[in-house]
């Protein structure tokens, strides 16, 4: 009897536990004076870069809010793309940049992204690079031909 009491108590209990998560939960209300981060560009294409050419660009942003913006984190998809950004609150009106350079010392097509992640209403923001790294060129001289029987 105590086993099929302490069962029923079991169940019961699960029941609840499943019934309470299963409420949704009240989210706040948006904040009207938030910041919000405005990007002139969203996507810089490259076009064709040479081996090792300039991988340097940047996105420039605008605080188009009523509060300071603060980016908390700016990241990039991989290691052969770094961004630099600013680390003090930047007021509202103000403008600013992202600093992105991608290492173009690896051939072949430029897909990355770059999230930056702010308190501001909008506050996951993702930026993309695009283009083309070209194979390193040959400069070295053409070797002689070899005549017949030398080896």
């Amino acid at each position: 009897m105590k086993k099929m009491l302490l069962l029923s108590i079991g169940i019961l209990f699960s029941f609840a536990m499943v019934a309470q998560e299963a409420q949704p939960q009240a989210q706040p209300a948006p904040n009207p004076n938030a910041p919000v981060i405005t990007f002139e560009k969203t996507l810089h294409d490259y076009g064709t870069v040479p081996f090792k050419g300039d991988g340097k660009c940047e996105f420039k942003f605008t605080n188009t809010g009523k509060e300071p913006l603060i980016l908390t984190n700016v990241r990039s998809s991989c290691g052969c793309t770094v961004p630099k950004w600013p680390r003090e609150p930047i007021l509202p009106g103000a403008s600013e940049v992202i600093q992105v350079e991608y290492k173009t010392d690896r051939v072949g097509t430029i897909n990355k992204s770059i999230t930056v992640q702010s308190n501001a209403s909008n506050n996951n923001v993702v930026l993309r690079i695009s283009g083309q790294v070209l194979a390193e060129t040959q400069s070295a001289a053409p070797e002689k031909p070899k005549s017949v029987g030398e080896k």
